[in-house]
């Protein structure tokens, strides 16, 4: 018997544990929050990936394939490249099969981070120089690589000793010794160095630093450049174009993600806003159901409950953030359900009009929602209520233990923000689950993912989760099943 209540302890504390650190990978970017700065979150999160690579290497490893983040894969790669020598035998080709796919999947800048960060901290093994070697091999356009992240390609070929073919290697080793390339960028790029004209076929960021050279003036620089910039670059410099009134971005707001078009929406003016509200509504709507194209969930009566406080405004480096994936969630959750209420902690009628304004009270909007008669009510906010302080949580628990203690009605509570204090996520009750949610894109996955951060599955359910989830990945479907999103609270 005591045998049985130590493995029990042991198992229920392995998973405790790993549900902490997937929640945490969720939400956390290692950036400032409203009540947190950057190095604090920086300091809990890298002491929770040591902690659990330290201790259970295999399922760090196929956290890449359970949705967490971008930042989050970066570290787990880089962690997992720097501690080879510890892996099993019989585990060496599945980790490294998850390192070469998530690499792939990440966006070529960061991927391209993640190699240097390699090179800084003299990581350089066998398996670290494959890795470097099958990532330059398979990206098809090597040649923009090379001429975007030009000083990062040729310090990780250096690196990794590796063997570049044809003017790959001419255009990072030789500088100008090759008077022409037949490599079309790579000759342009040497052009550019000449001409004014040349640089308008450059990525962006090249360009940019070659117009000063060439002393082009910005507003004409910006004007005819903007065919070659990212999504990315058009949305950073879109308020400083406005501000200037010198030139305009074109920016198509059908190829926006739902998150990053939300959080581009909520930029605008209260006025602005109101003006294009049919268009921007209309963007929206569209880009919801685009996701549910990718990650199908179809839900019923639908309740959800969106934290519109001041603390919703987030940080200097995640401008609006809590608030943009509120809003996401929204346009989500009404795409995908049957019947669908929104209830804000400050009323608004408008989504498209909200902004991030005064305490929070969730009691209130939560009290409106579980009288609603939804089968699920979704919870966005970062957990700090003070209006009154703990009032949600007392609405949990007598809701819980009084009048519906069947769980007849499923609750989830998605929070946005890390809180580095406790390497954890700000519940609002233990009786409901609290997964962290960066996008609203991600709402499917974490809706499946709910039924573990609640507590009642057992670790064996979350270890073959995390291995249908690493299938899925290298198979090429994220996707989890309709079936599995209302599991959560049995």
């Amino acid at each position: 018997m005591a045998t049985n209540n130590y493995t029990n302890r042991v198992e229920q504390v392995a998973r405790e544990d790993l549900v902490m650190f997937i929640n945490a990978c969720l939400a956390c970017t290692g950036q400032r929050e409203f009540y947190d700065d950057a190095y604090g979150q920086r300091v809990s999160i890298d002491f929770l990936h040591d902690y659990i690579l330290g201790n259970y290497r295999l399922l760090y490893a196929r956290s890449l394939a359970a949705g967490i983040n971008h930042f989050n894969q970066a570290q787990i790669i880089i962690k997992l490249l720097a501690t080879g020598r510890d892996i099993s035998p019989e585990h060496r080709q599945e980790e490294g099969t998850l390192i070469a796919h998530a690499l792939n999947g990440l966006p070529p800048q960061r991927a391209w981070g993640v190699l240097q960060q390699l090179r800084l901290r003299k990581i350089n093994n066998r398996r670290s120089r494959a890795i470097a070697r099958d990532y330059i091999s398979m990206r098809r356009d090597m040649s923009f690589d090379a001429v975007k992240y030009r000083a990062k390609v040729r310090a990780i070929a250096t690196h990794a000793h590796l063997k570049l073919p044809g003017e790959l290697s001419t255009f990072l080793f030789r500088n100008w010794t090759q008077k022409i390339y037949s490599t079309e960028l790579f000759e342009q790029f040497r052009q550019a160095h000449y001409s004014a004209e040349a640089i308008y076929q450059l990525p962006f960021t090249v360009a940019e630093g070659l117009a000063v050279k060439h002393k082009v003036p910005r507003d004409v620089f910006l004007s005819r450049i903007q065919q070659q910039m990212t999504l990315g670059e058009k949305l950073r410099w879109q308020g400083a174009a406005e501000r200037t009134n010198k030139v305009e971005i074109d920016l198509d707001l059908g190829r926006l993600p739902l998150t990053k078009l939300a959080l581009y929406i909520l930029s605008l003016s209260l006025e602005t806003r109101q003006q294009q509200r049919d268009i921007l509504n209309q963007a929206l709507v569209r880009s919801a159901r685009l996701v549910l194209k990718k990650a199908p969930l179809k839900l019923g009566r639908i309740a959800a409950v969106l934290d519109c406080s001041y603390s919703s405004s987030g940080s200097s480096q995640k401008r609006r953030r809590p608030l943009g994936v509120a809003v996401a969630t929204h346009y989500l959750l009404q795409a995908a359900s049957k019947e669908y209420r929104a209830f804000w902690t400050v009323p608004v009628e408008d989504a498209l009009q909200v902004r991030a304004s005064g305490q929070t009270d969730l009691a209130t909007p939560l009290l409106a929602a579980l009288g609603s008669g939804a089968e699920l009510v979704v919870i966005v906010s970062d957990g700090c209520e003070n209006y009154p302080p703990n009032g949600a949580a007392e609405v949990l628990r007598v809701y819980r233990t009084k009048l519906d203690p069947m769980r007849r009605t499923s609750i989830v509570h998605c929070n946005p923000v890390f809180n580095s204090e406790d390497f954890s996520l700000r519940n609002l009750s233990s009786t409901i689950p609290t997964v962290g949610l960066r996008d609203a894109e991600d709402l499917p996955t974490m809706l499946g993912f709910a039924r573990f951060a609640e507590g009642s599955a057992p670790l064996g359910e979350l270890e073959a989760y995390l291995a249908q989830r690493v299938q899925q990945m290298l198979e090429g479907s994220g996707e989890i099943g309709e079936e599995s999103v209302l599991k959560h609270q049995g």
